[in-house]
């Protein structure tokens, strides 16, 4: 009943998609402001850079043109052209056209492009544009000359070339602000990421902790509730379903201790009479000879089933011994190869079984319960196996005891189940005396020496039992 850790590795996966979440979110909020910031920051930057530049524009140009003749000769427009860009002290360049044609210009006019140029001719009014030039900045500010108050369009156009460098530098120190103001908001996101997860994630990690206590046995495990979101109810489901637990689970505790106390008393009060019943069956099997038609065969058949039963009552007081906890050891310094022959004379199978058993190989255990261990792997192959049984030792830590037959082997289907109480298959081997319950009971007294016993079909014919029990005794 104890959990794995997949609920924990959810919480933990949980926590951090909750951190990235936070953090993602708490990032996009930061470069969004920082994006929008800079966005407004800078248009702003430049169009006051831009407002200033064209009206010092227009009003130069206004000055200049003011007295100007039409059709104004070369020397005019070239004049006017030497006048506008010395009024700008960021300004490289201006240029005069008429008709098309460029009459005067100043230092550079590249910028000035046929868009610009042919937007003021279709829209005789000031237009400006952004341009960039040999990876410079640049704003092309362009008007036609109107001459006299009826505003007389000359076909002359007055551009003027101011480069955008500085405005392009304070651009760059904005967003490397920006870029710097957004790294200690992601840290900052990072902290607020964490403590919120923590606030959130509080609930689900005491019901982690909760989830595993109730898994270690602490049936009585509860969580206090409060609030009323969908984790609050999710702990008044964890309580309800642990109180039913517990309860489910004290009821079959319950009814385990009445079944086993039930097997353990049944099996006593049968002792006596039965003890009385194998007497006489014993006697009329003795008798048999003095007996008429079918009594003879029936008094063997008795003495035979009644001493069944006597060995299943005896096979479930031991198993009851197990179940309580009262099994007990005894144990003795024993000659291993010794105490299997003596197992094999007193059954009668010295002669059925092909002993390779080293001397001198000793272990501290019990030397009826390893009987009973010997006693159910050797009958268990001699009665459903096939010959040869081959029982081999092989001393060290721990001590090694293989039962081999040439059989047909456990089906592979019940080999999982060979040592299962009651288990009866006779393909499978299992049954000890017809009880079900030998290889069950070699199991329990193996593992309370400390030791196991498995079961495989080897290459070849027939099932191999393994028996290993620990040379200095139980630990």
């Amino acid at each position: 009943m104890r959990p794995s850790g997949g609920f924990r590795l959810a919480v933990r996966g949980l926590r951090a998609r909750l951190v990235v979440v936070f953090v993602l979110l708490a990032g996009l909020a930061a470069v969004t402001a920082a994006g929008l910031v800079y966005r407004q920051a800078r248009d702003l930057m430049l169009a006051r850079t831009e407002s200033s530049l064209v009206n010092e524009f227009r009003l130069r140009v206004a000055t200049l043109t003011e007295n100007m003749r039409h059709p104004p000769d070369r020397a005019t427009l070239q004049r006017l052209a030497n006048g506008v860009a010395p009024a700008f002290l960021s300004a490289t360049g201006a240029a005069v056209y008429r008709d098309s044609g460029l009459i005067a210009s100043g230092d550079r006019t590249g910028p000035i492009t046929p868009a610009l140029r042919q937007g003021l001719a279709t829209r005789q009014r000031l237009l400006y544009q952004r341009v960039i030039s040999g990876g410079t900045p640049y704003l092309v500010v362009g008007t036609p000359v109107l001459l006299g108050s009826r505003r007389t369009p000359s076909e002359v156009q007055v551009y003027l070339v101011t480069p955008l460098d500085p405005e392009a530098a304070d651009q760059d120190a904005l967003l490397a602000a920006a870029r710097n103001g957004v790294l200690p908001v992601l840290a900052l996101a990072v902290v607020l990421a964490l403590l919120a997860a923590r606030g959130v994630l509080r609930p689900v990690r005491d019901l982690d902790r909760a989830a595993r206590r109730l898994g270690a046995g602490e049936l009585d495990t509860r969580l206090k509730v409060g609030g009323g979101d969908e984790l609050a109810r999710l702990v008044t489901t964890f309580n309800a379903t642990a109180a039913a637990l517990e309860a489910n689970v004290s009821e079959l505790r319950e009814m385990e201790v009445r079944a086993r106390r039930f097997v353990a008393d049944v099996s006593h009060e049968l002792r006596t009479p039965l003890a009385s019943i194998l007497a006489m069956a014993e006697m009329f099997e003795e008798e048999a000879g003095r007996l008429e038609g079918d009594l003879a065969g029936a008094a063997g058949l008795l003495n035979l089933e009644v001493g069944r039963l006597v060995r299943l009552v005896e096979d479930l007081m031991e198993i009851s011994r197990f179940d309580a906890g009262a099994a007990r050891l005894v144990l003795n310094d024993v000659d291993v190869a010794d105490a299997i022959r003596a197992c094999l004379r007193t059954r009668g199978w010295y002669g059925r079984a092909e002993l390779d058993l080293p001397a001198d190989v000793r272990i501290r255990m019990d030397p009826r319960r390893f009987d009973v261990i010997v006693a159910n792997l050797v009958g268990n192959a001699l009665r459903h196996g096939a010959p040869p049984v081959t029982v081999r030792l092989s001393g060290g830590d721990p001590v090694v005891i293989e039962v081999r037959d040439a059989g047909d082997g456990v089906d592979p289907d019940l080999l999982p189940h060979v040592f299962d109480r009651f288990s009866k298959a006779d393909t499978a081997r299992v049954r000890s005396d017809g009880s079900g319950l030998g290889l069950a009971i070699a199991l329990e007294n193996a593992r309370l020496h400390g030791g196991s016993i498995d079961v495989a079909n080897p290459p070849g014919d027939g099932a191999l039992f393994t028996l290993t029990l620990p040379a200095g005794g139980p630990r």
